[in-house]
């Protein structure tokens, strides 16, 4: 295991993936990404807010759904002894089609949103996202 650690937030990771660096140019609010070979790639985001669970599950609901995706699961949940939005999406572009699983905590006033990407459908690598995001800390 690896540990992965902004300042902001800290969280351990499986030695298969690799942390990349940040595309801080095209998503100024990316805080950490992560992938496993081509298929599988994690990113996260964090900015200030002033919504709450309940509001922002509805907002992601609708972006999803508005970009042409299939939302198959979008629950309330606990994991890392927080609060949490935990959504599971299908996304069929004319290029690829993949699974999109993303976990929301707004804490502090700030909302983190980690959402991984993947191709992976023996449930392997949402797995291991779970048990990434269940070693997660809030510095900050």
């Amino acid at each position: 295991m690896k540990t992965f650690n902004t300042g902001h937030v800290a969280f351990e990771y499986p030695d298969e993936w690799e942390a990349e660096k940040a595309d801080i140019l095209s998503n100024p609010d990316c805080i950490a990404t992560l992938s496993k070979g081509q298929d599988n790639l994690i990113n996260a985001v964090m900015f200030p807010t002033a919504t709450n669970l309940d509001d922002y599950k509805i907002f992601m609901e609708d972006a999803i759904s508005d970009d042409g995706g299939v939302i198959l699961a979008s629950d309330f949940t606990r994991i890392a002894d927080m609060d949490a939005i935990k959504l599971h999406a299908n996304m069929d572009t004319p290029e690829i089609n993949f699974d999109i699983h993303t976990y929301v905590f707004i804490e502090k006033g700030n909302i983190y949103i980690f959402e991984l990407r993947t191709l992976d459908i023996s449930g392997e690598a949402e797995e291991e996202f779970k048990n990434i995001l269940s070693s997660l800390e809030i510095l900050k």
